[in-house]
């Protein structure tokens, strides 16, 4: 007879003699050069009371110490490991990740998913991040000097195909409002009532009318039928007219409300993210997918602040991402070197109000120095300029003089003045096919702004100098070589997290980790101090 063997839950059992021995401290055999050593000591020094200050001094105190879970998650970060389960496992078998715990459980991916969304947010993972470019710097590795700024997109944790338009938004409502107002007019005919409909606050007249169709539903006592072979009442046919209109209405405002005034689109998975052309085009189509305009800031290869936008330009994100820098920064940098992308009068005149010195690339640097553009009649730059009588003259040799001043209003706010130069006359001009496309009869005119002028030809000047060539090459090495590290090497492409709030504490972990393993690299490659690469432009 056969006897059964019972199978246990705990493998030990199955081991003959088995007893439990005392191994060594796990440490001996991490190498002394590991980063893993590097991180431990730099986050030892960090001030963690803001982050303590989200755990409540109630109930169970948590398994793992949040020290030591922002240690986990930096590290894991730094191995270009961002899932929570995958984390887990690595807590459960790296010797490194149990080197970190320093003798606690491993937490569950509940538990790292929990720390990450509702203990690093609400400006913790900012001011952890802050100290440590303020460690940095009194490492001497920071100088607060060279800013290196640029932008890339990523793409948003949300549905591709669950895209809210402004322009569909904004025609649908006006579809809308005209059968309200034909269901208005109905309602004031029957009852002998006035309701006018309002497109700026449509919701109170609605409202107001619904509630006396639903009051004279009980005077009448009418009971609403439905179904097959029923036949409504024009009562009940106008009360759920209302409402859906309502409902529809409510929901046309609610989608406005979310996309707001500098974007034209959302996603209704994650409303913070806006449709964007990405660089990563798999399908070849140009494909617009929800994601992130994600901007950095640099100095000698470190990220010293990150910046999330809902806005596909580059060009509206520099000084609200300047001004937060140099709200949480103990210093303010000298100066700022960025693209084309990035030019304006607006930012132009930020940072010269700012005393910082700008290094921006004009939008038609690489254009204007090709025979095609210098051939271009009707450029401004290609016609002869007279400051003392400030007018223009054409390559016919006829004057274009200023007839008038305007002032010209960006989606920021920002007021800029414009000078409007005009042809003399353009009649028989042999050249006028090349040089406008003003109507016949009409003169050529330019709309000139003199400050932006003025301001491009500061930049140009800096850009051009032998600092701004080494500047300049420092960008494309610095900036560019870090979104290279962090999309290529580390394979971050797509957020994990949904909302502005949670996107922006994922990316302070993956470049608070990036920042830990460059300081690693430089200080085993012996660069330690080194802020610009040297070099001549090719």
């Amino acid at each position: 007879m056969l006897t059964k063997e019972n199978i246990h839950q705990d493998y030990t059992t199955y081991s003959t003699g088995y007893q439990l021995s005392l191994t060594m401290d796990i440490q001996v055999y991490i190498p002394p050069h590991d980063p893993v050593r590097l991180l431990n000591q730099l986050l030892e020094g960090l001030d963690d009371k803001k982050l303590l200050s989200t755990y409540s001094d109630k109930g169970r105190n948590s398994v793992v110490p949040p020290v030591i879970m922002f240690k986990i998650l930096i590290y894991a970060y730094m191995n270009r490991s961002f899932s929570s389960r995958e984390i887990q496992r690595l807590c459960q078998r790296d010797i490194h990740f149990i080197w970190l715990l320093n003798g606690y459980p491993a937490p569950s991916h509940h538990t790292i998913n929990r720390f990450r969304k509702h203990h690093l947010s609400d400006g913790v993972m900012e001011d952890l991040f802050d100290q440590f470019i303020e460690r940095l710097h009194t490492l001497d590795e920071i100088h607060f000097k060279n800013l290196f700024i640029d932008g890339t997109k990523i793409e948003a944790n949300a549905n591709r195909y669950s895209f809210i338009w402004l322009k569909s938004v904004t025609k649908n409502e006006a579809k809308l409002q005209v059968k309200i107002e034909k269901l208005l007019q109905q309602v004031n005919d029957m009852y002998l009532v006035n309701y006018s409909f309002d497109g700026e606050s449509p919701l109170s007249v609605m409202e107001s009318c619904l509630r006396m169709l639903q009051q004279k539903v009980n005077e009448q006592s009418l009971e609403f039928v439905y179904g097959k072979g029923k036949r409504k009442t024009i009562l009940q046919r106008q009360v759920e007219s209302m409402e859906a209109y309502l409902e529809k209405q409510h929901l046309y405002l609610a989608y406005k409300e979310t996309i707001g005034l500098h974007r034209s689109s959302c996603s209704k998975t994650d409303t913070d993210a806006t449709f964007m052309r990405m660089k990563d085009d798999h399908m070849k189509n140009g494909q617009l997918k929800p994601g992130y305009n994600v901007q950095i800031g640099v100095e000698a290869e470190y990220i010293v602040h990150v910046g999330i936008f809902s806005s596909a330009n580059d060009v509206t994100t520099l000084i609200p991402f300047l001004t937060a820098m140099e709200s949480r920064l103990s210093k303010t940098y000298e100066r700022v070197i960025a693209d084309a992308g990035y030019e304006s009068e607006e930012n132009y005149a930020y940072l010269k109000e700012n005393h910082q010195k700008g290094f921006i690339k004009p939008l038609n640097y690489e254009t204007s120095k090709t025979r095609k553009y210098k051939a271009q009649l009707g450029k401004r730059e290609n016609m002869a300029y007279d400051e003392l009588t400030d007018t223009y003259t054409c390559a016919n040799g006829r004057t274009l003089k200023p007839i008038e001043v305007k002032i010209r209003e960006s989606q920021t706010g920002y007021r800029k003045e414009v000078t409007i130069y005009e042809c003399e006359t353009c009649q028989d001009c042999p050249l006028r096919l090349k040089c406008t496309k003003a109507k016949e009869g009409n003169s050529k005119r330019l709309e000139v702004s003199k400050k932006m002028l003025s301001l491009r030809t500061e930049s140009l000047k800096n850009i051009q100098s032998e600092e701004g060539i080494l500047l300049r090459k420092n960008r494309s090495i610095q900036v560019e070589g870090a979104f290279g590290v962090l999309k290529q090497d580390y394979g971050f492409r797509k957020f994990l997290t949904r909302g502005k709030v949670h996107v922006t504490v994922e990316l302070l972990l993956l470049c608070f980790g990036y920042n830990v393993q460059k300081l690693h690299n430089k200080i085993q490659s012996h660069r330690c101090g080194q802020q610009l690469h040297p070099g001549k432009v090719a």
